[in-house]
């Protein structure tokens, strides 16, 4: 199981990504670290193609598509460290194809109540006294 985890992440429930779908670039980082971030390449770019997934259904291919654009691109370049940015950057890659995939529920329509009816047009009219009694008499 723990070979498992690391050659995949779990997206959601039903959908692991396989870290073979997943490109990673390495630059220079303008981050923190002196001197060691001119010479490391400690930034980390992750991108996953959506069309060429295996992972990922039609129907949840079409969502991403329409959500996201057919490139998920995630970059880190926080740490010192290019494992833990590599890290970083899978967990941001694997939080956005969530967003992506999450299905809004529709709203369901409903009707104000009798009583938040009346409770509204009771606010309205002390509302409307209040205004009354700041006019100028004469008014």
């Amino acid at each position: 199981m723990a070979a498992m985890e690391r050659e995949s992440i779990r997206v959601t429930r039903s959908v692991v990504l396989p870290l073979t779908e997943v490109e990673l670039r390495f630059s220079r980082s303008s981050g923190p670290g002196g001197q060691h971030a001119n010479t490391a390449e400690t930034r980390v770019e992750a991108l996953f193609e959506v069309e060429s997934s295996s992972a990922l259904t039609d129907a949840q291919k079409r969502r991403v598509l329409a959500k996201a654009g057919p490139t998920l691109r995630a970059i880190a370049q926080d740490e010192r460290s290019q494992l833990r940015n590599r890290e970083l950057a899978m967990e941001r890659l694997a939080e956005q194809l969530r967003v992506a995939l999450k299905v809004e529920r529709r709203r369901v329509p409903t009707r104000p109540s009798q009583a938040a009816k009346e409770r509204r047009l009771e606010s309205k009219k002390r509302r409307g006294a209040t205004k009354r009694l700041r006019r100028p008499p004469g008014d």
